[in-house]
């Protein structure tokens, strides 16, 4: 667990609607450096939403108060907030035909940093990322995502991660549809960010990705809110009883009682 005092992110009161129908219904959340949290729920409790009103999404209505490093950026567009330090892993990440993996990752890394860097510097921080990952070399070429397989998409979001060094990192079922070896490369990914200064959120259905990286609290969602909050032991009691034994809690809004 993060013996940092630094809080690297937090929302307080957040509240997401789409054509009036409010999914996400009030969510104080808080996360300090180096700490990993998991965020679990079935299907249709708006763990997805959530993700999208922290990253700014323009689809949706938000309301409520999102604090990046100290700051509030709860106003800010989506490409202002990953800039100040926000990253978010899609469930599906998309491709970007004409745009190759080494130009994307420049790009990105230009704009974290407020600076353009050297075509020399920027070349051995990404072999050593791609050596740390084992990702091959061919990577680098090939255009964004355009025809990765699911693991290898997963596998370039994390070695993203890794090199733009967020603040925060929010992960959106980042473990969907990844067989064992590519799990354990993105579990990799994960404890290693970790290990820095990086606060994590792990939105995920399953607790099988936790049986790789450690979190130190796990969170319930249902119904738009988080209904429970404890450590490990609640993502293995979730595997083993399901979610309808916490469906009361849900109903009368106990929030994250423990």
């Amino acid at each position: 667990m993060s013996t940092s005092d630094k809080t690297v992110f937090a929302c307080r009161g957040l509240r997401a609607s789409i054509e009036g129908k409010e999914i996400v219904k009030g969510v104080d959340l808080e996360i300090r450096a180096g700490e990993t949290h998991a965020l679990m729920g079935p299907n249709g409790s708006g763990k997805s939403t959530l993700a999208a009103a922290l990253m700014g999404h323009p689809g949706y209505d938000v309301s409520g108060e999102i604090h990046l490093d100290g700051r509030r950026v709860d106003g800010l567009a989506p490409h202002e907030r990953a800039r100040l330090g926000m990253f978010l892993g899609f469930q599906y990440p998309v491709a970007v035909p004409g745009v190759s993996v080494a130009n994307f990752l420049r790009a990105s890394l230009s704009a974290r940093r407020g600076e353009d860097i050297p075509v020399r510097e920027f070349r051995a921080e990404m072999q050593a990322a791609f050596k740390e990952l084992d990702v091959p070399r061919d990577f680098v070429s090939r255009y964004l995502n355009e025809g990765f397989s699911g693991g290898e998409k997963k596998r370039l979001e994390i070695l993203q991660m890794l090199m733009l060094r967020p603040a925060f990192a929010l992960l959106d079922e980042t473990d969907s549809g990844l067989d064992i070896d590519a799990l354990k490369v993105v579990s990799e990914g994960v404890n290693k960010a970790s290990a820095g200064e990086t606060g994590v959120l792990m939105v995920t259905h399953y607790q099988r990705i936790l049986d790789y990286v450690k979190p130190d609290v796990v969170h319930v969602f249902m119904d738009g809110t988080i209904v429970r909050s404890g450590g490990a032991e609640l993502a293995r009691e979730l595997e083993a009883r399901g979610y309808e034994w916490l469906a009361g809690a849900a109903a009368v809004g106990e929030g994250s009682a423990a």
